[in-house]
């Protein structure tokens, strides 16, 4: 099968690869599925901003492509941004490179994948410095435990899901999920 145009642009002159060398997070991830592997890395400001993205992979044409539309894609967003972008793959970026085959989402779920999972890991490593006077409990939207709480207490919320329509706690990286479950069997029990 012969790659689209943008596609084969993308493999033949890929952007951002390399790594970033004082990068604020770092992910790898596999696919069983074919082998292929690819790392992510960012840089991350103080206002949560992507300054800058660069990806490595051992893979096919189509996740090459892929993961450099994709770090293209998330530069200048925020990592509540990049972790929503890297959520749906297939609806949010892949349709750019033009006609994608439905056997190569794989692919693409790959690149997001390690997008998201460098995303969990700079969220991680900020609630773990966070030295402010609530406890921060989602660092991809600064959402509070106080917040939460209340959220909780005022919508009489029971689920993860409801919590994130409230307040919007969850909706990016997701790696704040077991603390909002904390939160809902405190408040309501």
């Amino acid at each position: 099968m012969q790659c689209p145009h943008l596609i084969n642009e993308h493999f033949f002159n890929p952007k951002n690869v390399g790594n970033i060398a004082e990068a604020q997070a770092v992910a790898t991830t596999g696919s069983l599925t074919c082998g292929a592997t690819i790392r992510i890395s960012l840089s991350v400001d103080e206002a949560q901003r992507i300054t800058d993205a660069k990806f490595k992979s051992a893979g096919c044409s189509y996740l090459v492509a892929a993961s450099s539309l994709l770090t293209e894609q998330v530069k200048g967003k925020t990592t509540a941004e990049a972790a929503v972008l890297g959520q749906s793959p297939t609806r949010s970026f892949i349709g750019q490179l033009g006609v994608w085959p439905m056997d190569r989402d794989h692919c693409a779920a790959l690149a997001c994948e390690a997008l998201v999972a460098a995303v969990k890991q700079y969220s991680n490593s900020v609630r773990e410095e966070w030295t402010g006077d609530e406890a921060l409990i989602c660092t991809c939207f600064g959402v509070s435990e106080r917040t939460i709480e209340n959220e909780i207490k005022t919508g009489r919320l029971l689920t993860i899901a409801e919590v994130t329509r409230a307040c919007n706690a969850g909706a990016g990286c997701r790696s704040c999920y077991s603390l909002i479950e904390d939160i809902l069997d405190t408040v309501n029990s």
